[in-house]
């Protein structure tokens, strides 16, 4: 069986994108690297999907912030998407598609972080996982 370890985004200032995962969206740090590429990698609440957030100097930081959020986005698990989007917003993000009800009845919102990664907020009417 395949499971998925992580999922690695290369960014400008990983320590502080990696801080602030940690400070807004529940992540820990689960390794921490000070070399070169500053790598780190972030559990989530579950302790079981990771993300790595690095900076390799030998390739470009992408400008996620001109993608558009349907090309490339993480997705959360959110249980109150209004609270959530005031308390990110607060902390930097800003709002990239309002909170709606999509037609199968699951409540979204997308936002940037600070550094324009997509960040979608999920309560499903149905829950996936």
């Amino acid at each position: 069986m395949m499971r998925i370890e992580h999922f690695a985004y290369q960014v400008a200032d990983a320590p502080a994108v990696a801080q602030w995962y940690c400070d807004h969206l529940g992540f820990t740090i689960k390794r921490a690297s000070t070399g070169v590429a500053n790598t780190h990698f972030l559990a989530d609440g579950s302790g079981k999907v990771m993300i790595e957030i690095y900076n390799n100097p030998t390739v470009d930081v992408p400008d996620y912030a001109a993608m558009h959020p349907l090309l490339l986005h993480i997705a959360f698990v959110c249980d109150e998407i209004d609270e959530t989007v005031d308390a990110l917003e607060a902390a930097g993000a800003t709002i990239a598609t309002p909170a709606f009800v999509s037609g199968l009845g699951d409540s979204l919102a997308m936002l940037r972080d600070p550094w324009g990664l997509a960040i979608q907020l999920c309560k499903r009417a149905n829950p996936m996982v």
